[in-house]
C-alpha cells in the first residue's frame, strides 16, 4: 500500500483499533480546524498517543486511521464526532505544515480479517480474567451480554475501556493478531490487580 498524508489527532490514553468506534468531543480550534477539514476532504483522521507533553510532543510509532462516521455540529463552533476506525499505521515522518493540526506520512497497514477468532481456552481465560478484574474495582458488567460479542468487538472493546496507562495502552495497539491482544489484555488486568492489592495505586 503506498504511503498517505494522514492529519492526526494526538490524545493520551485515547485508543481507536479497527472495526471499533471512538466517541470525541472536539473543542480546541487547532481540532475545529482539523474536523473542518477532514470532513472537506475524506472524513479521515490519524488516532495517535503523544508520547509526553508540550506543544508539539513526540509521537508513539503507530496510531490508528479512522473515518468520521458521524458528526454533531455544535452552535459554538465545537463537535460531537463519533471515529470508527479502519487500519493501524506506522508513522514514516512528520510532515511540515502550515495548518494548526499536524500531519504525518504513514505506512496504512493491511486491515485485520474480520472473521479472526480466538481459541475457545483463550477466549475463556479473557472473560474468567475480567470478571476478577471488574470485581476488584467494582465495576457492575452484564455479563449475558458480554457473553454475546464476537471475539473482536470483546478484545478490542476491553482493549479501548480498560483503564490502563498510554503505554500500556499502546501495547494493546502494537499487538499484531487478536490472540496477542487478548494475552496482553490479561496480563495487564493481572498486572493491575496486583497494583491494587498492594497499595490502592492505579495504573491512570
Amino acid at each position: 500500500m503506498p504511503l498517505a498524508r494522514v492529519s492526526i489527532f494526538p490524545l493520551s490514553g485515547a485508543l481507536l483499533l479497527p472495526g471499533m468506534d471512538l466517541p470525541l468531543h472536539i473543542f480546541e480550534p487547532r481540532y475545529r480546524a482539523l474536523i473542518q477539514d477532514t470532513m472537506a476532504r475524506d472524513r479521515r483522521i490519524g488516532m495517535i498517543q503523544p508520547r509526553g507533553d508540550g506543544p508539539v510532543p513526540p509521537l508513539f510509532d503507530m496510531g490508528c486511521l479512522g473515518h468520521v462516521s458521524h458528526i454533531e455540529a455544535l452552535d459554538d463552533g465545537r463537535f460531537n464526532i463519533i471515529l470508527t476506525g479502519l487500519a493501524r499505521f506506522k508513522v514514516v515522518r512528520e510532515l511540515p505544515v502550515t495548518t494548526q493540526f499536524r500531519q504525518i506520512e504513514a505506512d496504512v497497514m493491511q486491515a485485520p480479517q474480520e472473521d479472526e477468532v480466538l481459541h475457545a481456552v483463550e477466549r475463556a481465560a479473557l472473560e474468567q480474567e475480567s470478571r476478577r478484574f471488574a470485581d476488584a474495582l467494582g465495576y457492575v458488567v452484564d455479563w449475558t451480554a458480554v457473553s454475546r460479542l464476537d471475539d473482536m468487538a470483546l478484545v478490542n472493546g476491553i482493549a479501548q475501556i480498560a483503564p490502563f496507562d498510554a503505554a500500556a495502552k499502546q501495547t494493546l495497539l502494537e499487538a499484531d493478531t487478536l490472540g496477542e491482544r487478548s494475552e496482553r489484555i490479561i496480563q495487564l488486568m493481572q498486572i493491575f490487580g496486583r497494583i491494587e492489592r498492594d497499595g490502592g495505586a492505579t495504573m491512570q
